[in-house]
């Protein structure tokens, strides 16, 4: 596996993400970790399903750009490979554009996806855009709610660690649904659009699809409802969106 560590100045002052890119076209790949390196990321890559779990259970990997294509293997089954031991972010990278094959990653848990030929400016602003929502290090004020903990119906939320415990047990969820989630405990009893969703979860520099929420929604509810067929904290509201019904507290400290 290559791994790189360009521009050590601006890594010394401003630690470098470390990208693992999972691709078997040998062009492609040296196509991105160029682009990667350029930008003083440091950089792992893998060419099958084995290396990229061996590269993920060996390396701390920021994020993982993942190719739906690998010859022989089945991309979207790496990925939820992936997110049985992780919650790394994913972006997929795949020929394929239909919504469907969009809402399928959603549903598997990745981040963000990208379609061959794709722009590298594009693709650049995507790895910095997962990177930044998704960082557990972001520079944010102490008094901000991004900062803090909360509790609601035995649930404890972390927003700092990314952490969510249902009574006193971690529970996994993909970077997505902790995002959701994260979304309806900062604003509750407020009905919240699918549009205002997946602005908060994806950012403005992704393509928005409303289908993607209620699939998001729908994986959340079976997590934290107490019966998912008759949710309770996440209410849909005809023809607005939803709204979290449940008394939220602020952990302070």
């Amino acid at each position: 596996m290559a791994q790189t560590a360009k521009h050590l100045t601006r890594e010394l002052s401003d630690p470098a993400s470390h990208i693992l890119v999972v691709e078997d076209d040998p062009r492609v790949a040296q196509v991105l970790i160029s682009l990667f390196e350029a930008e003083a990321y440091a950089v792992s890559t893998a060419r099958t399903g084995r290396e990229l779990m061996d590269c993920l259970k060996s390396k701390s990997i920021s994020l993982i750009t993942l190719d739906l294509g690998l010859a022989g293997e089945d991309g979207l089954s790496l990925a939820r490979q992936v997110r049985t031991i992780s919650q790394v972010p994913i972006i997929m990278v795949t020929a394929k554009s239909s919504d469907i094959d969009r809402i399928v990653g959603l549903e598997i848990g990745a981040d963000d996806y990208i379609t061959k030929p794709f722009n590298l400016r594009e693709v650049l602003a995507r790895v910095r855009a997962v990177l930044r929502r998704t960082s557990p290090n972001q520079n944010e004020v102490s008094q901000s709610p991004r900062s803090k903990a909360f509790k609601f119906h035995n649930w404890y939320l972390d927003v700092a660690s990314r952490q969510a415990q249902h009574k006193g047990e971690n529970i996994l969820l993909t970077t997505q649904e902790f995002r959701l989630l994260e979304a309806f405990v900062l604003r509750p009893g407020r009905v919240l659009s699918r549009d205002q969703l997946l602005d908060f979860i994806r950012g403005n520099d992704a393509e928005l699809l409303d289908r993607a929420i209620d699939t998001l929604v729908s994986r959340l509810r079976q997590k934290i409802e107490p019966d998912p067929s008759a949710p309770t904290l996440i209410k849909t509201v005809r023809s607005a969106g939803y709204i979290f019904t449940a008394k939220v507290n602020l952990v302070s400290g």
